[in-house]
């Protein structure tokens, strides 16, 4: 299994499965949206957010993408959940998670070099915590 594998399998495991209107609820929230606000920036009635994250209601094509597009996520990620997206949206260090997306485009063989670094890294820091 490869590093970002792994990585996005943690988020997981970490993250309680939502639907889409518990995502779209917490993702507005996380980038400070009111449902006023982000409905002014895609060209609906306020009450209509209120409707898709309370009330079960599905946006048409054309909203879910201006959503998206808002809050700077994925169609899928509000759809569906997407394990990618998921990792994108809960990673603050982007750098970080393009290069985990860079080793994960590598050969076997230097996957498992980077596993061996990484393993190594991570061995050598608890060592140094059961010393300390």
């Amino acid at each position: 299994m490869c590093v970002y594998s792994i990585f996005v399998l943690l988020i997981i495991f970490n993250c309680t499965i939502m639907g889409f209107a518990e995502r779209l609820k917490k993702i507005r929230l996380e980038k400070g949206f009111s449902k006023g606000e982000l409905a002014t920036e895609i060209g609906v009635h306020y009450s209509q957010i209120g409707r898709y994250e309370n009330k079960g209601a599905q946006p048409s094509a054309n909203v879910l993408s201006k959503i998206a597009n808002t809050l700077s996520v994925s169609t899928d990620f509000l759809m569906n959940g997407l394990a990618d997206d998921l990792a994108n949206n809960s990673l603050s260090d982007k750098t970080l998670l393009n290069q985990f997306k860079t080793i994960e485009k590598l050969s076997e063989q230097e996957k498992n070099v980077v596993k061996i670094f990484l393993d190594a890294f991570i061995t050598k820091k608890q060592i140094q915590q059961l010393a300390s």
